[in-house]
């Protein structure tokens, strides 16, 4: 067998390795799968509540198999990855910037007299840096014309803004709801966070803009909602978040988002109700026609 060995290339002994190698990670995933296979049927047979794994008889399954060709293909790419996974280098060292963000460049010499000297390479270093958000004020100024036959007075026409006649800009209406419904900052600190710059807004004011600039978001919502009874397969669940009490300071109560998901579409809508009863569904579901998953509860 040494002498076999000795007599092969060093592509064939790279090849060997490799066989070798695809050779375990496939016993290794085969052990794994009939190792899982013998457990669920231990539990089947001999654990507690074996109904559950029985499955229910009345429920349909649902008709998105994949066919043949593109669940071979699916297994082939996870036994790709899975041999990436296991022969995948322990990279020491830091990632890489990403490559997207504008660069600024900042050029430094050596201090002193250089013209008896020949630049011979350069070296260099990179760090991420951040620009805060900075608040400035947009100043529409309009002109006004008067005929010379005094015939009357022409002005330039102020563009469409989110809250008529209101302080804040577009931009500074999408901070505010990505800060609170996104990074889930409430207004308070804000409003703390804009006094640090020196602007004095009462909480009164900023919770105004808040509601006219969700009444203005509001038939982006209703396309939601029509767009989601439309889909043909939902999945749909409930999960408890706790209110605020406007009539009682500090008091809270428990209420739940419904949460529809349109796995073909990637869409989710997010339906709050006071309860999880069978009525907080009905507004989406009432109409929906189609599949529909979600778990057990009655």
């Amino acid at each position: 067998m040494q002498t076999a060995l000795e007599n092969l290339s060093k592509k064939d002994l790279l090849a060997m390795v490799s066989d070798r190698d695809r050779a375990l990670a496939e016993r290794d995933e085969k052990i794994d799968y009939l190792e899982s296979q013998l457990a669920m049927y231990r539990r089947m047979q001999f654990g507690q509540k074996r109904e559950r794994f029985e499955g229910d008889p009345n429920q349909t399954s649902l008709p998105f198999d994949a066919e043949p060709a593109a669940a071979e293909q699916q297994g082939e790419e996870i036994k790709e990855k899975i041999e990436y996974v296991r022969k995948r280098p322990n990279h020491k060292g830091r990632a890489k910037l990403p490559g997207h963000l504008p660069v600024e460049e900042i050029e430094i010499h050596p201090e002193g007299d250089l013209s008896d000297m020949v630049c011979i390479g350069k070296e260099i270093t990179e760090e991420l840096e951040c620009e805060p958000a900075k608040f400035y004020i947009k100043r529409y100024i309009r002109y006004k014309y008067a005929a010379k036959s005094c015939d009357g007075v022409k002005i330039g026409e102020l563009p469409e803004r989110v809250i008529d006649k209101g302080i804040p800009g577009a931009g500074l209406l999408a901070m505010i709801l990505t800060d609170k419904y996104v990074d889930h900052l409430p207004l308070y600190r804000q409003k703390q966070r804009l006094a640090r710059e020196n602007i004095r807004i009462p909480s009164s004011t900023i919770e105004g803009w808040t509601k006219e600039a969700l009444i203005k978001l509001h038939p982006l919502y209703e396309q939601l909602v029509f767009d989601t009874k439309a889909k043909g397969y939902l999945q749909v669940d409930e999960t408890p978040i706790r209110v605020l009490d406007s009539d009682k300071k500090g008091a809270a109560h428990q209420g739940y988002y419904w949460v529809y998901h349109a796995p073909l579409d990637g869409t989710v809508l997010f339906d709050y109700s006071p309860t999880r009863g069978s009525s907080a569904p009905l507004p989406v579901l009432g109409s929906f026609r189609g599949y529909l998953q979600t778990d057990g509860y009655a």
